[in-house]
C-alpha cells in the first residue's frame, strides 16, 4: 500500500513537528546495543543463519473460485473450495479462515475502532458476507460446525486434521455487496461510462498456521494488512457482457472473452516494447468492445505458487498492454486498464510504460517476476497491491503515477515472494518495498522523476518529534501519523544506511539478494531477516538492529575537539545519541588538500567519546563529520569543526 509523500496530511504533519527539531534526548551509554540479542537462537525450524531450517514447514492452500458480479445491485455472489494441507508437525482440530469482508459491518471491530472523525481506513457498513452451504470434509467424515467471531471463522472439523499431510476440503457460498469506500483497498467509483469495480478479501479464505503463533487470527481492523498461505488458483468470474475483467493470473479463454480484433491486438503487445492498444479510448462503451453483445460472459483464470488474486472490472475502460522483459529469455504482459478520464501522455497512457519499467528492473535487480501478467487498474483506491494487479488512484498523474505504480508493483516481491506477516510487520514489506523503490526510480527513464527526498537527512524533523514511535509498532495501535514513519520511510532509511554508509553495496547486495531468493514463497519473521543479513554479510549488527528496529533513540554525532598532538592531530568525536554509527570524516588542509578517514563503530563500544590520531605534517583547515550527508544525525550543528 503507499503513503502519498505529496499528501496534504503529511506536510501539515511535517509543518507540526518542524518547531521541534531541536529536541534532543538525555545522553546514554550505548554499550548494551553490542549485546547480541538472547533470542535470536536457530531451531530445526529457523536457522541461526536465517535460513529455514531442516524441518521447516509451511501449510498450503488451492483455491477454486467462481464469482458472477451483479451491475445492478453491485452484488458479488458464489462459492469457493479450498484444499487444505496440514504439513505441520501437530494435528489441527479446526480450520482458522479470514472473512475480510466482514470489517464492512456496523459492528465489526474495525469499524468500532475507527475515529469518530474518520481516517483513511473508513469503510462502509452495510456490507459483509452472506455464508451458505459451509462444510470441511476429511477421509473420516464432514463438518459443517463454525464459529464467526468478528472478521474469523473458525471451522471444527469431524477428527483432528493428520500431522505431516492430512488433508481436508472446504466448500462454502458467499455473496456480499461490494463497497463504495473500502478502507482504500478496494471499491467502487462511478465514472462517466460507467462504474470501476476494484475487487479484493473478495473471498474466505485460510488464515496461516505457523511455527511461530500457531495460528495467525489477528482481526482485520484496517491499518494491518494480510498473511497468506501458498497455492494455485482457478478463478472463474462471470460478469454482464458489456463488462471488461482482468484478474491476477493468466486469462485461459481469450478466444471466448476477447473479439478477434483484440486477440490479434494481444498477440501484438506481447511481442512490443511500446504500448499497444486492446480497447482503444473510441471504443469504449460500444459493441466492438466486447465478444458479446447481450447476455453474461466468464472469465477464467490460473495463477499457481501465490497468495492471493484480485481482480476488477468495468465497462468503462481503456485496456493497453506490453512485452515485460525478463531473464533468461523469459517474457510477461505488462497492461493497464483505465477509464477516459484518467488517459493522457501525462498519466494513464503512460501507466504500461511504467508498470513495465518497474517490473523489469526488480526481476533484472533482485528475483525474477514469477507471474505472467502485471496489471494496473485505475480506481478510486490511492494504491494497493495483490499478485500481479495493482489498484492506483484513477487521477494520478505524473511523477505519483509513477511513484504509486512503482511501489504497488514492487510489493510483488514484498510480500508476495517473500511472504512475510503484514499484519504485524509492516516494515518487513511497505518498508523493504520503499527501498528497493529508491533504486527503480533512480533507474527509469534516465532519472525523470528525483529521488533526493528519499535521502535519510529527511527523516531528521520526524525523528525529533517527541511523539514519534519506533519501527517495531504494532499497525493497528501505530498513530496514523506516525505509521508512514514506522512502516515505510524509516526502515527503508535503515536499509539505505545499511546499504551505503554501513555494509557497502556490494556486501549488502549479496546478503539482500540472497535473503529474497532463500524466503522465497516461504514466511520469514524478522530475525530470520536480521541472522541473514549478518550471516551473509559477515558483520554482527546487533547494534544497529536493536537501536533503529527494535528503539526510538536517534543518531547524533559529533566533533568535539581538534588539537595539535606532538606534530600531529588528535580528533575527538563523540556520540550524544543512542544509535552508534561508523564515523566517517573529511579532513580539509590549509592547502585545499583533502583527506577521508572512516572510523569503525566499535569505537563506541566502551563508551560515548573516541579520540583518533591523525598523523599528518600539514596544517588541519576544517573537519566534517558525515560528508556525504547520509546520516540522520538530528543535530547537525556539531558536524564541522573550523579552525579559528
Amino acid at each position: 500500500m503507499k503513503y502519498f509523500k505529496n499528501s496534504t496530511l503529511l506536510s501539515l504533519f511535517l509543518l507540526i513537528f518542524t518547531v521541534a527539531v531541536n529536541a534532543q534526548e538525555v545522553k546514554t551509554d550505548n554499550q548494551h546495543l553490542f549485546d547480541n540479542f538472547s533470542y535470536r537462537q536457530g531451531n530445526v525450524y529457523r536457522t541461526a543463519s536465517g535460513k529455514p531450517g531442516p524441518e521447516y514447514w509451511q501449510n498450503s492452500a488451492d483455491y477454486n473460485l467462481e464469482a458472477t458480479l451483479d451491475d445492478k445491485t453491485h452484488t458479488v455472489s458464489g462459492n469457493v473450495s479450498i484444499h487444505y494441507t496440514n504439513n505441520s508437525p501437530e494435528t489441527l482440530d479446526f480450520i482458522w479462515l479470514y472473512l475480510e469482508q466482514d470489517r464492512f459491518t456496523e459492528n465489526s471491530r474495525g469499524t468500532l475502532t475507527t475515529p469518530v472523525q474518520g481516517n483513511r481506513y473508513n469503510g462502509d457498513v452495510e456490507g459483509g458476507f452472506e455464508l451458505s452451504n459451509v462444510s470441511a470434509k476429511t477421509k473420516t467424515g464432514t463438518s459443517s460446525k463454525y464459529l464467526i467471531t468478528d472478521t474469523r471463522m473458525q471451522l471444527w472439523l469431524d477428527k483432528p486434521l493428520a500431522a505431516k499431510g492430512g488433508e481436508v476440503d472446504i466448500k462454502m457460498n458467499f455473496k456480499f455487496k461490494v463497497p463504495v469506500e473500502g478502507m482504500d483497498r478496494m471499491g467502487r467509483l462511478e465514472v462517466k461510462d460507467g462504474t470501476i469495480y476494484a475487487i479484493a478479501q473478495w473471498y474466505p479464505r485460510v488464515a496461516v498456521f505457523d511455527d511461530v503463533v500457531g495460528w495467525n487470527t489477528d482481526p482485520y481492523l484496517g491499518a494491518g494488512e494480510f498473511y497468506c498461505e501458498y497455492g494455485n488458483y482457478d478463478v472463474k468470474i462471470t460478469a454482464p457482457a458489456n463488462q471488461t475483467v482482468i484478474c491476477s493470473g493468466k486469462l485461459e479463454n481469450p478466444n471466448e472473452v476477447l473479439t478477434k480484433t483484440q486477440q490479434d491486438r494481444w498477440a501484438q503487445a506481447a511481442k512490443s516494447d511500446k504500448t499497444v492498444y486492446i480497447i482503444k479510448p473510441e471504443e469504449v462503451g460500444k459493441p466492438e468492445a466486447h465478444a458479446k453483445a447481450n447476455g453474461t460472459l466468464t472469465w477464467h483464470f490460473k495463477m499457481e505458487n501465490t497468495r492471493d488474486v484480485a481482480w476488477a472490472a468495468s465497462k468503462a475502460f481503456i485496456w493497453d498492454a506490453a512485452k515485460i522483459n525478463l531473464p533468461e529469455g523469459k517474457t510477461g504482459m505488462a497492461q493497464s486498464v483505465y477509464p477516459k478520464e484518467s488517459g493522457g501522455q501525462t498519466a494513464w497512457s503512460r501507466s504500461t510504460e511504467f508498470t513495465k519499467a518497474s517490473i523489469e528492473f526488480y526481476s533484472k535487480t533482485y528475483f525474477a517476476f514469477p507471474y505472467q501478467n502485471a496489471i494496473n487498474v485505475a480506481a478510486s483506491v490511492g494504491g494497493m497491491e495483490y499478485p500481479g494487479v495493482s489498484f492506483c488512484h484513477y487521477q494520478s498523474k505524473g511523477a505519483d503515477l509513477w511513484d504509486v505504480t512503482d511501489h504497488e508493483f514492487g510489493h510483488n516481491w514484498f510480500p508476495m515472494i517473500v511472504g512475510s506477516n503484514e499484519r504485524r510487520y509492516p516494515w518487513m514489506d511497505e518498508g523493504f518495498n520503499t527501498f528497493i523503490n529508491h533504486y527503480s526510480t533512480a533507474a527509469f527513464n534516465n532519472g525523470e522523476f528525483p529521488t533526493t527526498e528519499d535521502n535519510p537527512k529527511n527523516l531528521v524533523r520526524y525523528l525529533s518529534f517527541d511523539q514519534r514511535e519506533s519501527i517495531d509498532t504494532y499497525p493497528d495501535v501505530a498513530h496514523p501519523f506516525n505509521l508512514a514513519y514506522t512502516a515505510y520511510y524509516k526502515p527503508a532509511a535503515g536499509l539505505y544506511l545499511l546499504r551505503e554508509y554501513i555494509l557497502g553495496p556490494e556486501r549488502f547486495d549479496n546478503a539482500f539478494k540472497s535473503y529474497i531468493h532463500t524466503w522465497a514463497y516461504k514466511h520469514p519473521q524478522p530475525n530470520d531477516f536480521f541472522n541473514h543479513i549478518e550471516n551473509v554479510a559477515g558483520e554482527d549488527l546487533s547494534w544497529f538492529w536493536k537501536g533503529w528496529f527494535y528503539g526510538n533513540g536517534n543518531i547524533d554525532l559529533g566533533i568535539s575537539e581538534v588539537k595539535p598532538s606532538q606534530g600531529n592531530y588528535l580528533i575527538t568525536v563523540e556520540n550524544d545519541g543512542q544509535i552508534p554509527m561508523p564515523v566517517e570524516l573529511q579532513v580539509i588542509y590549509t592547502d585545499n588538500t583533502t583527506e577521508n578517514i572512516k572510523l569503525p563503530v566499535e569505537i563506541w563500544q566502551r563508551g560515548n567519546s573516541w579520540q583518533h590520531l591523525l598523523r599528518t605534517a600539514k596544517q588541519v583547515q576544517r573537519v566534517v563529520l558525515d560528508p556525504n550527508k547520509m546520516l540522520p544525525d538530528v543535530n547537525p550543528l556539531n558536524d564541522t569543526w573550523n579552525k579559528l
